[in-house]
């Protein structure tokens, strides 16, 4: 068994990945780090993780643990993954990993050097119905791919919250432009070469709240808009001359709409209903992160493309403080 420990008690880990690797076949939580050791224990107590450490280099110490999952702060996940892999740990590191791709190179390095996995975080290149996507893409079954159209918006104005707090990496697209842009590189094994965008920032948060974004991916265009502080929507429609294909729970599945994929045709006069009911996407990350960091084959999001996907965050920043297109 793969032994997970968490740096933070982070309402992302308690909800869902934590939950994940105590339902996972393959791992287990023995560890639990917090500043705060009655937090600690608490949310060791509630998984059954036997450790509890008021510090998170004490975790990083311990040979209980082979593997950290990091829900931090974004501006702090590089640091701590960093720190996590000098001490021989492997690292899952939430999105984004980083705020700029140059902060990601040093993890490919410190990543060789030590042996060691390093991971960001993205649950949903393990959904199947993502595979399902690539895949019928690749078959022609949609025909050749033109347009894909994305949108992901929720309403979050709370001032302590992270997302809203500059300093800690907070905004619309470092916390979720990274979906379309991550979801369309994977289902399509392309990346885009130039970028249009507008930018829009609160003016007391100053982080950026709402983008509107136009991404040339040579053969075909992305064009998608997200929001914090719009009423909540996810969905990403991927259309090509003979049907299109409509996700419509691309993210967060299960709790925007269900499982469901659904491929049309043509002339709009048949589809087909992809349903993938009961899939747990964390639990299939934190299995597939385990196998890998032990010696596996299974697929995983590689640091090489963390660095192709913020690269697209930074153009889009770029683009929106001008008013032509930007170079990926």
């Amino acid at each position: 068994m793969f032994r997970w420990g968490v740096l933070s008690t982070a309402k992302i880990g308690r909800e869902h990945l934590l939950p994940a690797i105590a339902d996972a076949d393959n791992g287990v939580l023995t560890a639990v780090a917090s500043r705060d050791q009655s937090r600690a224990r608490a949310l060791a107590d509630r998984f059954g993780a036997q450790h509890a450490f008021g510090s998170y280099e004490e975790l990083l110490a311990s040979d209980t643990v082979d593997g950290v999952y990091i829900p931090l702060p974004t501006s702090q996940h590089v640091e701590w993954a960093a720190k996590a892999a000098e001490a021989g740990k492997h690292v899952l590191v939430e999105k984004p990993l980083a705020l700029d791709a140059k902060d990601i190179l040093p993890l490919i390095e410190l990543r060789d050097r030590k042996k060691v996995l390093i991971c960001e975080a993205f649950m949903v290149v393990y959904h199947p119905q993502w595979i399902k996507v690539r895949e019928l893409i690749a078959s022609g079954a949609i025909g050749t791919l033109k347009h894909v159209q994305g949108a992901f918006t929720y309403h979050n104005v709370d001032p302590a919250n992270m997302r809203n707090v500059l300093e800690l990496g907070g905004g619309a697209l470092p916390d979720i432009g990274v979906y379309p842009t991550v979801s369309t590189r994977f289902a399509t094994g392309k990346e885009p070469v130039r970028i249009q965008a507008t930018v829009e920032r609160d003016p007391k948060f100053k982080t950026d709240t709402y983008s509107s974004i136009r991404a040339d991916f040579g053969g075909f265009e992305l064009s998608f808009y997200l929001s914090t502080q719009m009423a909540a929507r996810q969905m990403m429609v991927f259309h090509g001359d003979k049907g299109f294909i409509e996700v419509f729970s691309p993210f967060n599945a299960g709790l925007y709409d269900h499982h469901r994929v659904e491929l049309h045709n043509q002339g709009h006069t048949e589809a087909t209903v992809f349903r993938f009911p009961g899939t747990q996407q964390y639990r299939l990350e934190v299995e597939a992160f385990a196998r890998a960091a032990q010696g596996g084959k299974d697929a995983v999001f590689t640091l090489e493309d963390s660095v192709k996907n913020q690269k697209v965050i930074d153009a889009i920043f770029r683009a929106g403080e001008g008013e032509g297109w930007e170079k990926v």
